[in-house]
């Protein structure tokens, strides 16, 4: 069990929902404002950006990943998409204030361990990007703040993870499984694998989903997870790399309903009747009664009796203890049988 911005997380609390701002803002800091309050009126818990500096990130000729090239096209190389996306690193204090003021935490992903350096006093918890998971050095450097880190395991072995979390041994991490695709086949989700990381680790797991709808991430919630990343926008139409592959503000107010709607069902371990089926119970099952018109003196038998609603009167667990028994006053058909109207 860790704690973010005073929110307990971990089995039992409900999932902490991260709404995924990331690049979406375009580079523009009123956008970005735009959707620290989208994120808040959609029910999110955590909005989350991403802070790096594209000359630090990538080289001049880097290409750009596969789906970059889909969406914004493969003629400018990575790190010049990259700088169109930046905000200066007082945009991020401003961010900071606007979610504190409206009342959801403020997360975001560093790149570097300057980038680090700026968000330490913003964020209550660092969010690792799946490809700085196997960073030693930036990993040492976020722990060294004694912040919550949420780990993200997308294109890592079971033995990169495990060396992630020796770099950071006695720090609170969350392990999110996550699939580096976007969007990502619904069947390459995995979503099952936080099974495997909550047993073989032994800490908090989660799922940072990069599928088009919430399919997966409901699977996720109803697996255990306790941190839910999922990528929205104001507009899917925006050009950018991550718009296609994001909710618009009302799915994810959908997707924020709908998994704790998953959580209400779920309940807990315990089976046992709920007070409306205790209610209903006496009208939903059934009693013994009489099959036929049964004369005094009568030996029951099973033909002479029946299994009929209302269930207030005799149990059918004692249907067996009232064949055999001779009735001690004439008992008209549909009658409840009750001990008073056959002979001990």
């Amino acid at each position: 069990m860790i704690e973010i911005g005073g929110r307990r997380i971990g089995a039992g609390e409900p999932c902490y929902v991260v709404a995924e701002a990331g690049v979406n803002h375009d580079g523009e800091l009123d956008r970005a404002l735009m959707l620290v309050h989208a994120a808040r009126d959609a029910g999110a818990d955590a909005v989350k950006f991403q802070l790096f500096r594209a000359d630090d990130l990538a080289t001049a000729t880097a290409p750009k990943a596969e789906y970059q090239t889909r969406t914004t096209g493969a003629e400018e190389p990575q790190a010049e998409m990259l700088r169109a996306l930046e905000l200066p690193d007082a945009a991020f204090a401003r961010l900071a204030d606007e979610a504190r003021a409206v009342g959801i935490d403020f997360l975001c992903a560093p790149y570097s361990q300057r980038d680090a350096d700026v968000l330490a006093p913003l964020v209550p918890a660092f969010k690792v990007a799946s490809a700085l998971l196997v960073e030693p050095r930036f990993l040492a450097h976020l722990a060294s703040f004694g912040k919550p880190l949420l780990l993200s395991t997308g294109m890592a072995t079971m033995d990169e993870i495990r060396g992630a979390l020796e770099t950071v041994r006695g720090h609170d991490v969350v392990l999110l499984q996550c699939t580096t695709e976007y969007p990502a086949p619904i069947a390459d989700a995995n979503v099952r694998a936080m099974a495997t990381l909550e047993s073989e680790f032994a800490v908090p797991v989660g799922f940072s989903d990069h599928t088009t709808g919430d399919t997966a991430a409901l699977a996720a919630i109803a697996l255990g997870a306790c941190v839910l990343e999922k990528h929205f926008t104001l507009d899917r139409t925006l050009p950018g790399p991550d718009h296609s592959a994001s909710l618009e503000p009302d799915e994810l107010a959908a997707l924020v309903r709908d998994v704790r709607q998953v959580e209400a069902a779920l309940g807990s371990p315990d089976k046992r009747p709920t007070a409306g089926e205790i209610a209903n119970r006496g009208r939903m099952r059934r009693s013994i009664v009489t099959a036929v018109d049964i004369p005094a003196g009568t030996t029951l038998a099973e033909s002479h009796l029946a299994l009929k609603r209302p269930g207030d009167g005799l149990s059918p667990r004692m249907l067996e203890d009232v064949i055999g028994r001779t009735a001690r006053v004439d008992i008209a058909r549909d009658t409840q049988l009750s001990p008073d109207l056959f002979e001990p």
